[in-house]
């Protein structure tokens, strides 16, 4: 994920979720902040930061911030917009025979659902070398040709023949305490109804992910912030019992852009 026209700012305040007052070449501007999270470890008087200039003239703001300097960790993307980004790029690397964002599911709507040939392995994050194979690509593509049979899941879903249904929701990580990685920085109900529905999945027969987009250097796992909110913490042990996966995925960040680095 690629940004344009970056300039770097000097932070002074946030009045509210939605803006921030940020010095730019010796001029205090009123930026739009890019996550409505607390980020209170990060956004602090005096710190450096990345924005966004914008090419609408009609904006109120001009300013988009983007990233944020954390002393003794490094550069960490605030853009609650880019960790699904960031997933459709790389989902975009794999086998898939359909990628759909933002798919309708019961009453939520999940970040990603995917199909792919139950003949390719299962989990595909960790089946890259395999993935470049063009046999096992070809293969796959026969296998599309030939799965046209609809059969029924366990009542309640209908899908084709040898084909495997994914739905992926994904969470972005910018709290960082003493090397790990800590969601949520604030209470998230949606957080939990995310899970409870990816615990559904599971029984009506899809592959379902909780995938963690790490938006900092240095950092590879992330745990349930439960100090801040106890019942995420506890509908990811339930969703993870159920047999919902989880994934890490550490990104490289840059003042330009960020990517999935695993």
């Amino acid at each position: 994920m690629q940004y344009q026209n970056i300039v770097e700012g000097k932070f002074l305040d946030r009045p509210n979720r939605f803006i921030a007052h940020v010095e730019i070449a010796g001029k205090v501007e009123t930026v739009h902040v890019k996550n409505t999270g607390r980020c209170k470890e990060l956004l602090l008087p005096g710190v450096k930061v990345y924005l966004e200039k914008s090419g609408n003239p009609n904006r109120k703001t001009a300013y988009d911030l983007v990233a944020v300097e954390k002393a003794g960790l490094g550069l960490v993307n605030i853009d609650s917009q880019a960790p699904n980004q960031v997933v459709l790029e790389w989902l975009r690397t794999f086998s898939f025979e359909k990628l759909k964002p933002e798919y309708v599911f019961r009453d939520s709507r999940v970040d990603f659902y995917m199909e792919r040939a139950m003949e390719l392995p299962e989990a595909f994050w960790e089946y890259r070398k395999i993935e470049e194979n063009n046999e096992i690509k070809q293969q796959a593509g026969k296998i599309r040709v030939q799965s046209q049979e609809t059969l029924n899941i366990q009542g309640n879903i209908q899908v084709q023949g040898n084909i495997r249904k994914y739905l992926l929701e994904v969470k972005g990580c910018t709290l960082e305490r003493n090397g790990i990685g800590y969601f949520p920085d604030a209470p998230t109900e949606r957080g939990v109804k995310h899970l409870r529905e990816l615990t559904k999945a599971v029984q009506e027969g899809y592959v379902a992910i909780l995938a963690f987009v790490i938006a900092m250097p240095r950092v590879s796992v992330v745990y349930p912030n439960v100090e801040t909110h106890k019942a995420f913490g506890e509908a990811l042990e339930e969703a993870k019992q159920a047999g919902v996966k989880v994934l890490f995925l550490p990104c490289t960040v840059t003042k330009e852009g960020m990517w999935i680095s695993s």
